[in-house]
């Protein structure tokens, strides 16, 4: 059994698709989701899902007391779905090419500190793109600039707002980041 956790900072709708998505497999499982927002809408979300919930703070997160409790619970993966912070570099030695992110655009575009959720459908609405997406890519020490496993586009109309993005790029992040998190786990990518 390969044990997944997700770390998330806010409402936890990627988080919940991927425990619905893992639910009955086999041989994949959400054991853990972490928090570091005692604010943020998915611990209701992971309270509601059955699945164990670890909240964080700062210097927990930078101590290295995040990743003992990671290899306490046996941990394979670490799925990030709307984690805010920049993962720190003994997190990234402890799980080497196991750290999945997804991003908002099409990176390198839209990337980087500052550029997640509706900073990103801004710049996108802003800039007249004709095109945004997501992007999956492994984790290292700099923002969204680890390897690119998987990238999907949709059009961006002229009269589209940030929230008119902001929706169309949830569609492309709820269908495809489960079925890649499964394929890298299972070594398909």
């Amino acid at each position: 059994m390969k044990k997944l956790a997700i770390f998330a900072s806010g409402s936890g709708s990627n988080a919940e698709r991927l425990v619905e998505y893992f639910r009955d497999s086999a041989d994949i499982s959400i054991a853990l989701m972490l928090c570091n927002n005692p604010q943020a809408g998915v611990i209701q979300r992971a309270e509601r899902l059955q699945i164990p919930l670890v909240l964080f703070d700062k210097a927990q997160f930078k101590s290295g007391e995040v990743v003992r409790i990671l290899q306490e619970e046996k941990i394979d993966w670490v799925i990030l779905a709307g984690f805010l912070w920049l993962i720190p570099s003994h997190l990234i030695e402890a799980f080497p090419d196991k750290i999945v992110n997804i991003h908002p655009s099409l990176l390198p575009k839209y990337g980087g500190k500052g550029m997640y959720g509706h900073f990103v459908h801004e710049a996108v609405v802003a800039n007249q793109e004709k095109e945004s997406g997501i992007t999956i890519h492994l984790v290292n020490e700099h923002y969204d600039e680890g390897a690119i496993v998987f990238q999907a586009a949709y059009p961006v109309e002229p009269s589209d707002t940030p929230e008119d993005v902001a929706k169309k790029g949830q569609v492309l992040e709820h269908l495809h980041f489960p079925i890649v998190v499964e394929k890298l786990v299972r070594g398909a990518y």
